[in-house]
């Protein structure tokens, strides 16, 4: 998840620079994917950006975040100890001012789903929330009724199908 600041072509171009490092960085570290935005990104205004990578093959999700992009995993098992886990974005600009950057692996079931929303939602979107219900219902939910109406919006989900059943 990838939001450019401010507003308009500066914040357009600095996002658009970013999804395109990342496409070439596929399948790297995320820490490392990180830095090469950060590189390619001095020249722009810089962007807020939250990223999370997927492994099947042990059930887990490696996540990371810089500046106000919230993440949110929603626990869908009945025996999850934690119905949330947070990301915890260090403060700071890629492609300005780079904070240390921290990785997070946390261990998935089956059926658990990965929120993301930019600043232009409000924070208390995760109110109520229902990992059972489907990620294009979740996001919709969200948009309709938490984006704020002085910034731009965006919200993805994604269900983690992988693991035990």
């Amino acid at each position: 998840m990838v939001d450019g600041l401010g507003h308009g072509e500066e914040a357009a171009e600095a996002a658009g620079i970013s999804g395109a490092i990342l496409a070439d960085s596929a399948g790297e570290p995320l820490v490392s994917m990180v830095q090469r935005c950060h590189e390619g990104l001095r020249r722009t205004r810089g962007v807020a950006m939250s990223l999370a990578s997927f492994n099947a093959q042990d059930s887990t999700m490696t996540w990371m975040g810089v500046g106000n992009v919230e993440g949110l995993l929603l626990r869908n098992g009945a025996a999850a100890k934690r119905k949330k886990e947070y990301l915890i974005s260090g403060s700071g600009v890629v492609g300005y001012q780079l904070p240390s950057l921290r990785h997070s692996v946390l261990s998935l079931d089956r059926g658990d789903m990965l929120v993301f929303a930019t600043d232009g939602i409000q924070y208390d979107f995760n109110k109520d929330l229902n990992p059972a219900n489907d990620p294009q219902t979740t996001v919709e939910r969200i948009l309709s009724r938490f984006a704020k109406e002085s910034d731009d919006a965006l919200v993805l989900a994604a269900r983690f199908i992988g693991g035990n059943p």
